[in-house]
This record gives C-alpha cells, structure tokens and sequence, in this order.
C-alpha cells in the first residue's frame, strides 16, 4: 500500500496547504525567493486570471499517513497553445515535493492521469499557463539566490524527475553583467548609427502614457508579436494585458522602461528592467501584510539592492539586427551606474535563441542558472 495519499485541492484548507507547503520546504534555503501567497491563490481563481478563460489547471496536494503536506503540484492544460503548436500536452507546475521517490511519483503521476482522461498524450514542464510564469526547473547553480520570475528547487528534484523517464525538452539560461563603467564603444557605435540610418529614438512612458494613452497595451502587444515564435509562447488576450499592466506597471521604476519609437512614433520596442526585489520578497515571507509591503516598498523606492533585473526585452520582427538593443544598453549603462548597481542578470533565455544571446558580448556575459523544461509521453 503507498504510504502517500494525492488529493485534488478543492477546499480552503487544502489551497492553504498547497500555498504554504513551499515556504516550510525552503525555510532552511538561503536562495529560495518565495511568492507572494495572494499571487498564487489568484492563479487558481478564474475572477482573478484571465488565463483560464482558455486553460484548465487542477491542482493536486500530497499528504503522507500523519497528514503532513509532503508534495504539491498543479496539472495545467492550455488549449490556445495545443491549437497553435499542433499539440496535446498536459503541462506540469508549483511542484514541489521532499526528498522521497514514492512523493514526486505519485505527484507526477496524478498530472499524467488527469491528462490522459481529457485525450492529452505528451506532459512537460515545469511550465505555467502563460509564457511569463515560472517556468523551467533549476538544473545547475543551486548556490545562487532566485529571483520573483524564476524558480527555485533544490539539486533533488531534477534526480527525480530523470528516475521517472522525463528527459529534456528544452534549456534556458540566465545571463549575468556586470554593470560596466563606461558604455562600450560598440553600443554606442551602433546605437548613433540606429537612430541616424533609422530615425530611432529612446524615451521613457509616464503613467499618462501607460494608462491614458494606451502604451500599457501597445508594450504587451509588442511582446506577443516579438514572442510568437518562441517556445511554447501564445498570445496574450486584452484581459491578460489588461492584468499585467494594472499589476507590474506600478512596480517599474519609468526612468528603467526605456521604449523606443520610430520616425513614425510607432513603437517598436521595449525594455522591461527593474530592481531586483529578491532580498525584500525573503523579509516579506510571502505575504504583503502586516509588514511585507514595508519592505517591498523600500527595495523599490529608497534602498536598492546591488542587482538589477532584465526582465524583458523585446523588438518589434521587421527591426531585429538594426541596433535596437545597443539603444537600450545605451540608455541603460548610464542609469543603472546612477542608482549604483553592480550587477544585472537577464530572465530565463532559450539556449536556441543564439539571436539573443549574442546580444550581451561586448558586456562579457557569464552564463547562469540552467533551467529545464521535461517531458514525456504518456
């Protein structure tokens, strides 16, 4: 008989369960970045994400006989992404489980039934519903401190997955700068030439142009053209942009969201760059009261940490290998060493996109935190 008992989160005890469990696993890890609570119950409730208007997610909990939380994980199907890349995949998330075979088992297990009984036939993941959830699990430099867009798991948990036949689907990397001095003569070669050959220009939104004028949309609009080609991507609905911009935009310092515009004044790409929060979010401990707003507001106003965060950067097709992203470093160098950062480290990057990452060169990049997304057919 399995010592372990799965059961689907159905009740507000085992959603309380589910979103804690992580916290009391990684209690003792000094680079574990934890989520904040609220975020992970909206995941679940379709008022609040407009992802599942086009998603299922079912998440599953592990108790062992004590009734100890032992594991948890989410089974997700996006059926705008099975339509687009000509799919059935049942894609796995928030999995974490203790250091016990029968425990990621029996997780893993619950997804691919629940996948199998709606006619999917492949599981991948770690993945969310969206391409800008976590996703990737950690498979080198588990020593280095996460981030509030990447996840964190300890050395097991890619052992486990490898002992139960998923194999690597496909990589990402982080790339980590260090912030330099001076901008590299290169860039800013190459930034003089864009906006003299294309009539480029950089400049910063306020919240006029955010909220009134409609960039907030334009800037995630641009993302869904840039991303459409890349793994797993799918487009965001108006809902969905209408719910990041209302959640991130007011988290960004402006002067670190450099835009840029063509002669025409369309916009044809962005930045997306911002203090790193890791440090607050630890003080924090996954919740905004009665003291984690304190400490967020203070890493994003008045005491920055020593890292900045590249979180996004995107470049309309028809103007990628014009120059646009030495604009942006540019414009980015100069700030960053005003705010007296040292570092700064990318989102996770596919190792295929060699477009991408041949961008940071000149800035004499170091290749970090390998994360994988598995698969497996079922």
């Amino acid at each position: 008989m399995s010592n372990i008992e799965i059961k689907k989160v159905e009740t507000k005890r085992e959603l309380d369960d589910f979103v804690a469990f992580a916290d009391r696993l990684y209690a003792d890890c000094p680079y574990y970045v934890p989520d904040l609570h609220s975020d992970v119950r909206e995941t679940f409730n379709p008022r609040k994400n407009p992802g599942l208007e086009f998603s299922d997610i079912q998440p599953f909990i592990a108790y062992n006989k004590r009734g100890n939380v032992v594991g948890r994980i989410a089974g997700i199907i996006n059926r705008r992404a099975n339509e687009k890349w000509h799919t059935r995949n049942v894609r796995f998330g928030f999995i974490d489980f203790i250091d016990d075979p029968e425990v990621s088992a029996a997780l893993l297990g619950a997804v691919e039934e629940w996948g199998r009984k709606q006619g999917m036939d492949c599981i991948q993941g770690p993945m969310g519903i969206f391409d800008f959830d976590k996703e990737g699990m950690l498979v080198e430099d588990f020593d280095q401190m996460g981030s509030m867009i990447t996840i964190y798991n300890y050395p097991y948990y890619p052992v486990h997955m490898e002992a139960l036949g998923y194999r690597k689907e496909v990589d990402w990397v982080q790339i980590r700068i260090d912030i330099p001095k001076e901008i590299p003569p290169k860039y800013a070669r190459v930034a003089n030439l864009s906006e003299e050959l294309f009539g480029l220009r950089v400049r910063k939104l306020s919240n006029e142009d955010v909220y009134k004028k409609g960039y907030g949309r334009k800037v995630f609009q641009l993302l869904n053209e840039a991303y459409s080609p890349l793994f797993g991507y799918t487009e965001m609905s108006d809902r969905q942009i209408d719910s990041y911009v209302k959640r991130y935009f007011p988290l960004i310092d402006k002067p670190m969201l450099p835009i840029i515009e063509n002669e025409k004044g369309e916009l044809i790409g962005v930045a997306i760059t911002m203090g790193s929060l890791s440090h607050a979010l630890r003080k924090a401990k996954g919740t905004l009261f009665p003291f984690g707003w304190y400490h967020l507001l203070r890493a994003l106003k008045w005491k920055h940490e020593d890292k900045a965060e590249l979180l996004l950067i995107a470049v309309r097709p028809d103007y990628q290998g014009l120059g646009v992203n030495a604009l942006f470093f540019n414009d980015l160098i100069p700030i960053y060493n005003k705010c007296d950062y040292k570092w700064a480290e990318t989102g996770p990057q596919l190792e295929s996109n060699m477009k991408e990452l041949s961008q940071w060169k000149p800035l004499h990049p170091t290749f970090v935190k390998r994360r994988r997304c598995y698969k497996k057919n079922l």
